[in-house]
């Protein structure tokens, strides 16, 4: 099951980079409520500059932006896709225990079902389709990394067709490289890394990994909306799947570059640079983020860091011990949203355990950590 659980995880991932890009392309300046917008030039500046203000966490001038489009065209499929993206990265991480689910979830379902209007779906194909698209995948995230599985089948099964169709649309929108790039990438990487997936992965057409990485990349360099989403995914593929892990943090760095006041970003940053061991880089960056930010799964990220920088370039065994200990405690209120920070913290302890001679303690924690990774070759051993 948790391996399944992964596999969605990843397919939401993507999708839920373009849920980010297709907001942004949606908001355009037309009267009618069935209007093209994405050929607009000027709404399609405006939006690029609202979704960059979001992806900074400057969320009160993203909201302006975001406002204006509400009074241009109510009602409109566009409008509620902005709302649910907005909610899900002004309460970072959403939950199902979070006081936003409940408006989340109605936002994203009623622009799933605006989109299959036909008078607005056969009109406008190409911009009804990325929308529904990047709704679903936004779905499917917070689903996936929630583990709410049943909810998660439906409206994967649902979602494939319109990810299939996307292919018909890439020379209309660069954007629609991201879910093509997804689809040609994790069709063939997963069951690789996953053999037991290969029966079911071959009643779907073949992908094409060469082609995916470089559709993802199209879309990193060509697209107006998802090249932060684009980006992001090709730092966690080169990382997770690839074991590149120079490629891996040069895209993080974008990210950072981009948008410093983006701590999720950051903290992607962080792991990668600790990854290739360049603990110099990754501790000026943890001295730049400010405690106690008012966001629990950050700050939980941040003191698992330090344990690892106190262990790996001090050698400040005991500090690093209480640092991921703290961690372990601080992000447990994420549950399996925290499931990968916290793994590492055991795999930490487990390490000061053998460095202790308490065999024991090695044995259970390294079990513990490894259990909880979804990529069990990134141990920082």
């Amino acid at each position: 099951m948790k391996v399944s659980d992964d596999y969605i995880n990843n397919v939401k991932r993507q999708l839920n980079l373009v849920v980010f890009c297709t907001i942004l392309l949606i908001p355009t300046v037309s009267s009618s409520i069935y209007a093209q917008m994405l050929h607009d030039t000027v709404a399609v500046r405006r939006i690029k500059e609202g979704v960059d203000y979001m992806y900074n966490l400057e969320f009160d001038k993203a909201e302006k932006i975001f406002s204006a489009v509400e009074k241009l065209y109510p009602g409109h499929p566009v409008y509620y896709l902005l709302k649910g993206i907005y909610s899900y990265w002004e309460k970072y991480p959403m939950l199902p225990t979070s006081e936003a689910r409940e408006s989340f979830e109605n936002d994203l379902r009623k622009c799933i079902e605006l989109c299959s209007d036909e008078s607005y779906s056969e009109k406008y194909e190409a911009e009804s389709l990325l929308t529904n698209v990047c709704a679903r995948g936004l779905l499917l995230l917070f689903y996936n990394d929630n583990d709410l599985i049943i909810k998660v089948i439906p409206l994967a099964t649902g979602t494939y067709k319109y990810i299939r169709r996307s292919f018909d649309f890439v020379s209309s929108f660069a954007d629609f490289y991201y879910m093509t790039g997804i689809y040609n990438y994790y069709r063939e990487a997963y069951p690789r890394m996953n053999p037991i997936y290969k029966p079911i992965a071959s009643l779907f057409p073949p992908g094409d990994i060469v082609r995916g990485l470089s559709e993802l990349g199209k879309a990193a360099e060509l697209s107006i909306f998802l090249k932060a989403e684009s980006y992001a995914l090709l730092s966690y593929i080169y990382t997770g799947f690839e074991n590149d892990f120079i490629k891996a943090m040069l895209y993080s760095r974008i990210l950072v570059d981009k948008y410093p006041a983006n701590p999720y970003f950051k903290a992607l940053h962080i792991k990668n640079l600790m990854i290739i061991k360049e603990y110099g880089q990754a501790e000026n960056l943890i001295k730049s983020y400010r405690y106690k930010s008012g966001n629990k799964f950050l700050d939980a990220q941040i003191l698992i860091f330090n344990g690892i920088l106190q262990e790996k370039k001090y050698s400040n065994y005991s500090l690093a011990e209480k640092y991921y200990e703290d961690g372990i405690n601080a992000i447990t209120f994420a549950g399996d949203f925290g499931d990968e920070f916290t793994g590492y913290a055991y795999l930490g302890l487990s390490r000061i355990c053998d460095i202790k001679g308490d065999k024991t303690g090695k044995k259970a924690y390294r079990k513990k950590g490894i259990d909880l990774l979804d990529f069990k070759k990134i141990t920082f051993d």
